[in-house]
């Protein structure tokens, strides 16, 4: 019982923090369940999970705010839905190592990302990328096990947008990405249910949580720069036990 309250606690902590950003946990959730013994495709599974329910979280109250754009984040939800369960089945055949390397180095791109400021406050017109951007975000997101939001949102900021219009976009494309991607990893894992049931409630606190603090508290500036400390600091947790 004292095992599924630390996931509990762990999983509220970390949900709420990225719900600010609409990026998910799984991102986060995903190295520090492996360094608690979970294994890293069980860690990969439940955290896929975990990020459908937080983003489903946001997304319904953004959608009753009327701040999310559907027509824009369409493109990224299509492809990313397709490709994510292709990059889950493809985790199987890449070794646990390597994987673990691309992560940390996502990790740290993502996070200087964050941090990087906007050029210009022009928003990139062509849809076109966004069906490209969706395809990769999905493939590599469902080889690392993460819902995707923290690669999609340094590079549409990148481009010009801004970080809570990206943020009410990708906790919408998030959802349909994990979920896909969940379901192609639980035909080859063994799935604690009754964790994922536990972990999967105390994300939807945390989503509902990160997401009134993201509104109503904090500026986009703020949140970026609090989930790029994160993202470094287990970056560096986890390169550092790869050693």
């Amino acid at each position: 019982m004292l095992h599924y309250l630390e996931f509990f606690i762990i999983t509220l902590v970390v949900s709420s923090f990225f719900a600010m950003g609409g990026v998910g946990s799984a991102v986060a959730l995903v190295p520090i369940f492996d360094f608690l013994g979970l294994g890293f495709l069980l860690s990969k599974a439940i955290s896929l999970f975990i990020n459908t329910s937080t983003t489903i979280t946001a997304t319904y109250m953004n959608f009753k705010r009327g701040v999310l754009d559907i027509k824009f984040a369409l493109p990224l939800v299509v492809m990313s839905f397709i490709f994510a369960p292709i990059g889950a089945m493809s985790s199987k055949y890449i070794n646990v190592l390597y994987t673990k390397y691309g992560f940390v180095a996502f990790l740290v791109f993502s996070a200087t990302m964050m941090l990087i400021p906007k050029k210009s406050a022009t928003q990139y017109t062509q849809r076109w990328i966004l069906y490209i951007v969706g395809i990769i975000v999905g493939f590599i997101s469902g080889i690392l096990g993460i819902g995707g939001g923290s690669l999609v949102m340094p590079l549409m900021i990148l481009l010009g947008f801004d970080a809570k219009k990206m943020a009410v976009a990708v906790s919408f494309m998030v959802p349909f990405s994990t979920f896909s991607a969940f379901l192609s990893y639980s035909s080859f894992v063994q799935i604690d249910w009754i964790l994922l049931g536990i972990t999967s409630l105390a994300a939807i606190l945390g989503g509902f949580i990160g997401n009134k603090i993201m509104h109503f508290r904090l500026s986009s500036s703020q949140i970026k720069k609090i989930i790029a400390i994160l993202l470094y600091l287990i970056a560096f947790k986890m390169g550092y036990s790869l050693i």
